[in-house]
């Protein structure tokens, strides 16, 4: 049976063998705060596993985290010249490969779905193929590795070096700001056990019309789009919109079928994610990456698409959830 938490392991010590290989590169500045923070991480994933099975202590998961913290907002990490292609190169590369350029892309959906809705039936020695209750991430981890055999194969790659490297390049250019979506869906968590959602729920209870399903409805789905915006990630958003509007009045008082009052209050959230610096691996990273002149141009660009679809999210949830 494959577990998931041996895509785990196998997440952290790529995270080790990059934080290494930072850590060695003397064209970074600051190379050894940038391999301890991704060295960090990488055994975070590891030791994780300890954890959830109550065979190692939690602390030292959360002196990780601290110092990791501090190294990111001390500025001790840096970025070293990156070993890459020149432009002509991957422009000349582009025009060869074309379109074939998006398989290993579409390899890792087409993958996830097969294992999520066809591996899970199968078994091997009276055991599931696949660990019960985590096809969906082992199918995704399972399509990141064909997808990148994928995506050597296209562009006749032999050495496993080349895409680690590339990858490590990646990550110094993206930072910290990787982890957010992580760290804004924690403080959700923790929001929500500290009663934020209900403090919310009941200010937005008190002044809510009675039997006003469609005025509920709006303020669920603005106010996952409003509460991504301040803090920059759905997963964020949910636990504290859920409690507030979303479980006790679409889904309790209302009768909403909660999966489609949850999921669609979620594609709210994401609209939210589409207009908000504070989702900085979406819009502002990208901006760096492509050197764009304005680094708020992807969140113009998308702030009409992300008005549409709210307000496609509102109509849908009124007329289907109900």
């Amino acid at each position: 049976m494959i577990k998931a938490e041996w895509f785990y392991w196998l997440v952290g010590l790529i995270f080790l063998v990059m934080a290494a290989q930072m850590a060695a590169d003397r064209s970074n500045p600051k190379r050894f705060g940038t391999g301890a923070f991704w060295g960090l991480i990488g055994a975070g994933f590891i030791y994780s596993s300890w954890v959830v099975t109550k065979q190692a202590p939690a602390e030292p998961l959360g002196v990780a985290v601290l110092a990791m913290a501090c190294l990111a907002g001390f500025g001790f990490t840096g970025r070293g010249t990156p070993r890459t292609t020149t432009t002509e190169q991957r422009v000349a590369s582009a025009a060869r490969l074309g379109n074939r350029l998006f398989i290993p892309a579409l390899t890792i959906p087409v993958v996830a779905m097969a294992c999520a809705i066809g591996v899970k039936h199968l078994s091997f020695g009276g055991e599931p193929v696949l660990e019960e209750g985590s096809e969906t991430i082992l199918g995704l981890g399972i399509g990141a590795v064909v997808a990148l055999a994928v995506g050597m194969i296209i562009l006749r790659e032999k050495r496993i070096s080349v895409p680690v490297q590339s990858g490590r390049s990646m990550l110094e250019a993206m930072g910290w700001a990787m982890l957010l979506p992580q760290m804004l869906a924690t403080l959700g968590a923790i929001f929500q056990v500290s009663g934020v959602g209900d403090q919310v729920g009941k200010l937005t209870t008190s002044v809510l019309p009675k039997d006003s399903l469609y005025i509920a409805v709006v303020v669920y789905c603005v106010g996952m789009f409003a509460f991504t915006m301040i803090m920059g990630n759905a997963f964020a958003a949910f636990p504290v919109m859920t409690a507030a509007v979303g479980w006790p009045v679409l889904v309790g008082h209302f009768d909403g079928n909660a999966p489609a009052v949850l999921a669609i209050g979620m594609l709210a959230g994401f609209c939210g994610t589409l207009v908000t610096p504070m989702a900085a691996n979406f819009n502002i990273v990208p901006a760096a990456l492509l050197e764009l002149k304005d680094q708020y141009g992807p969140i113009k660009a998308q702030l009409p698409t992300a008005g549409v679809l709210l307000g496609c999210n509102i109509v849908i949830m009124a007329l289907f959830a109900f």
